[in-house]
């Protein structure tokens, strides 16, 4: 993904990151019954490593295939 030109970690102050996605899942019976998941954005510091996450939106595409992967 891009790097954002506005960046600033809060760490170290340091202006360069790197930007991916996560996706997190419930339990077996949340596959089960609601096939929900959860996925995130999240922005790394290139030096410190530090990292937050953002939750994203997932459409139904995403939740079927996660269903069958896990």
């Amino acid at each position: 993904m891009s790097n954002p030109t506005n960046y600033q970690c809060i760490r170290c102050k340091h202006g360069q990151c790197e930007v991916g996605q996560i996706y997190a899942a419930g339990g077996i019976w949340s596959k089960i019954f609601d096939v929900e998941g959860r996925k995130f954005s999240t922005v790394t510091c290139e030096r410190c490593k530090h990292t937050e996450f953002f939750k994203a939106e997932m459409n139904t595409l995403h939740n079927i295939f996660d269903l069958f992967v896990t």
